[in-house]
């Protein structure tokens, strides 16, 4: 049971960092044809640090599983 747990865990933070990849890059389409109101702006910079924030924490749980 806690192997599914994890698993679905896995699967829906992946899901989450895809759609959030398709909306930065939707954000960074529109900054390009206008200027980002100031709601689009704040999302388009906490995604870029949600991203970044997940990859991470990722990599610190994978090297803590290693050692």
């Amino acid at each position: 049971m806690v192997d599914l747990l994890e698993n679905l865990s896995q699967i829906s933070g992946a899901l989450l960092i895809l759609c959030s990849a398709f909306y930065y890059f939707h954000f960074k389409k529109i900054k390009k044809k206008r200027k980002l109101t100031t709601i689009e702006l704040s999302v388009y910079i906490i995604t870029q640090i949600a991203i970044l924030l997940w990859a991470w924490s990722n990599i610190l749980l994978f090297l803590d599983r290693i050692y």
